[in-house]
């Protein structure tokens, strides 16, 4: 699948050319490029309590995992944010191949957190708020294919049970204009994406792709949760 990531890759005069004119019109809202906003939803009715644990992990996919792992790097009480592929086999589990669809990838977000500062369910309202839009079917804004499909990799079955209380909650609340087409896909496993990726959005803050879609989610994640973030990102590169 050809996807706007490949045009930017293949395409450097053009992309040039765009961040000129994201310049000099001043932002990508005023060429009619931003992402969509944020929609402010409630915390789930149903969530884990803190308990002893100091470590857990959750698995999201919400398209591109740029802009993913970005969020997910400014929240506190996450120790870790590592951009992957679940979904499919360990074989396939390879930029260019996910890439083209059909390996059964998503591109996904491993997060590292901490239970006693924040819980899997508020992971899920920013992940539902904030990461990206719910109720796209295969696509997340330019890019379209089943490897940026909207899904939830639950590692257990307390994360399982949570995030299907949690959507049937949204949905039954009519939160948003459409209902929300995340899939559940338990017992899957995760594979850390090439080192190129990780940290892309902190690497490259001028790259247009990041410029349009992503940096307009931090700025959303600080206005909508402003308890929950943090201006000093958590990075793989010091890990």
């Amino acid at each position: 699948m050809f996807t706007m990531r490949h045009f930017i890759r293949w395409m450097p005069v053009l992309l040039l050319a765009l961040a000129g004119l994201v310049m000099l019109a001043g932002s990508p809202t005023a060429l009619g490029l931003a992402a969509e906003k944020a929609i402010v939803i409630p915390p789930p009715a149903a969530d884990e309590a803190a308990g002893q644990k100091s470590s857990d992990v959750a698995v999201l996919a919400g398209g591109c995992f740029w802009g993913v792992q970005g969020v997910y790097q400014h929240l506190k009480g996450v120790t870790a944010a590592v951009s992957g592929y679940a979904g499919g086999q360990k074989n396939t589990a390879e930029y260019e191949t996910v890439s083209r669809g059909g390996s059964g990838h998503a591109e996904a977000v491993q997060i590292t957190f901490d239970p006693r500062q924040v819980s899997y369910g508020r992971l899920l309202q920013v992940f539902f708020s904030v990461a990206h839009d719910p109720t796209q079917l295969n696509r997340q804004g330019p890019d379209v294919g089943t490897q940026y499909r909207s899904a939830i990799f639950p590692a257990n079955p307390a994360q399982d049970r949570i995030a299907r209380a949690y959507i049937g909650q949204l949905n039954q609340a009519r939160v948003f204009k459409a209902p929300i087409v995340t899939t559940i896909e338990p017992d899957r496993l995760f594979f850390q994406a090439e080192s190129y990726h990780q940290d892309f959005l902190m690497k490259n803050p001028r790259h247009p792709y990041i410029v349009i879609n992503d940096l307009p989610k931090l700025d959303e994640l600080k206005k909508v949760f402003p308890d929950l973030y943090r201006s000093a990102p958590v990075l793989v590169s010091s890990r």
